[in-house]
């Protein structure tokens, strides 16, 4: 198969683009590439990948995860070595914990500060 792109970007609507950069910002550890008042870019973290934005939309309206009445639209899935530690982290971060927990411990489900959905799950390249 012949590859047509690569993904740049992931954009995620919200009303504060960057209240919502500062928490993503702070978890992954990006620096802002862009940082304008209805726009904010982070930069790729590793070599290769994507930048992670978010866009200042009129009259947001934060998934309910799980409802289906006002999905989830997309989510992310971060790796860390420490699951439990960034949990922790990301608490203080300003996540929540979902109230529902599918995948049978596989990985924790929490929503950022703008309501959106994202898992968090044992970084399968790091030492058991």
């Amino acid at each position: 198969m012949t590859v047509v792109a690569r993904v740049g970007s992931v954009t995620l609507d919200c009303a504060d683009p960057r209240g919502l950069a500062d928490f993503y910002q702070a978890v992954t550890g990006a620096r802002r590439e862009y940082d304008g008042e209805d726009q904010v870019a982070l930069a790729p973290v590793q070599p290769g990948g994507i930048n992670l934005c978010f866009q200042r939309v009129a009259d947001y309206r934060p998934p309910r995860w799980p409802d289906p009445a006002a999905p989830q639209q997309f989510h992310l899935d971060l790796y860390a070595a420490d699951p439990a530690a960034a949990g922790d982290r990301l608490l203080a971060l300003g996540a929540t914990r979902a109230v529902t927990q599918p995948g049978d411990g596989r990985w924790t489900v929490f929503l950022d500060p703008a309501g959106h959905p994202f898992c968090l799950a044992r970084d399968p390249e790091a030492a058991p």
